[in-house]
């Protein structure tokens, strides 16, 4: 692999953090570019693409028959490979201000337990965007250097990154992973469960969108404080007209119960595998979460009553990730130390 040709130290650079909810783009020497939802919006028929980002999100659930809003990515990985290629071009093209030049490098987070197929399709996609070359590298890892933890040094750090599609959870130690293990739960499928939850406890159709908002306003991991409530319009199904219902925080903690338990099984699941050594380096330490999840209302005090151990969410949790990747720009050797073959 030629790492050289990556550190010419040209300043198309870019660090991809390809997520299924958010993609981030950084560009050498300039910072963060690009903050989009990871969604196209296309003619059904021609497959002409009419939006990208947020102007495509801001359709979901809007759009006319023969106009469809596509997540080309599922579970942190490609679902389209053609409209992921069309994603890329776009965020790239933004990233270097239009100019249809540059061949960039590129950096790229991916899940931990990813295939090789499915490896090799992010990396198509890339090249195929306008890429001159692709590295890829283990979301939990960059996730760890973005939120600034000692991965290099001879102790044990654990980092949980829940996404949109997936939650990955990684014990680090001396740049490298001693224990990782990805999750297809995270942002994503709470949405879903709480889209199911208001159809079947009241009846109620809604969407995407709301059930991302209802999430990020009332959805919590243990008892609040003070209960909070939220009127939320949708479709009766029995009726078939617009409703407006009042939600609790309570019911959407329930609507989340399995979820969560799920991430924090597996959490549990990576501290009874982690060695002893590294045990006691985590128990000093911490957990580190990162991620749109680990802003669940929370969350980190139920991980932390569950696991007994300290937890806190990282300086920029959403960032996490794209910041870490970053670095590789700047750090061939780490780069090499990290990338996945």
């Amino acid at each position: 692999m030629n790492f050289r040709s990556l550190f010419g130290f040209f300043s198309s650079d870019l660090a991809i953090d390809l997520g299924t909810a958010n993609t981030l783009v950084y560009a050498k020497g300039r910072g963060i570019v690009v903050n989009e939802p990871s969604i196209v919006a296309l003619q059904k028929t021609t497959k002409k693409v009419l939006a990208v980002g947020h102007e495509a999100k801001e359709m979901l659930g809007r759009t006319p028959a023969d106009i469809v809003a596509v997540k080309p990515m599922k579970d942190g990985v490609i679902a389209d490979f053609d409209v992921t290629e069309v994603m890329l071009k776009y965020f790239i093209k933004q990233a270097h201000s239009r100019n249809h030049l540059l061949s960039p490098c590129i950096v790229i987070g991916i899940p931990a337990e990813i295939t090789q197929v499915e490896k090799r399709a992010v990396q198509e996609s890339a090249l195929r965007a306008k890429a001159s070359e692709v590295y890829l590298v283990e979301q939990a890892m960059v996730a760890a250097i973005g939120a600034g933890l000692p991965i290099t040094e001879a102790c044990g750090n654990m980092i949980i990154d829940i996404g949109g599609g997936t939650t990955d959870i990684a014990v680090i130690s001396l740049s490298g992973i001693v224990y990782s293990r990805s999750v297809r739960v995270a942002g994503n499928e709470m949405d879903e469960a709480i889209i199911q939850y208001i159809k079947r406890k009241h009846n109620l159709l809604i969407g995407e969108r709301s059930a991302e908002m209802i999430k990020i306003q009332l959805g919590s991991a243990a008892p609040l404080e003070r209960p909070l409530t939220m009127e939320i319009k949708g479709r009766n199904l029995i009726e078939g007209v617009p409703k407006t219902v009042t939600v609790t925080d309570e019911e959407i903690r329930e609507a989340l119960g399995e979820s969560i338990s799920i991430i924090i099984n597996a959490i549990k699941v990576a501290l009874e595998r982690t060695p002893p050594e590294l045990s006691a380096d985590i128990m000093d330490r911490g957990i580190v979460l990162t991620g749109g999840g680990a802003l669940l209302k929370k969350f980190d005090k139920r991980l932390s009553d569950e696991t007994g151990l300290p937890c806190f969410i990282a300086e920029d949790p959403l960032s996490s990730v794209v910041l870490g990747t970053s670095k590789m720009l700047y750090d061939m050797k780490l780069l090499r130390r990290i990338c996945v073959p």
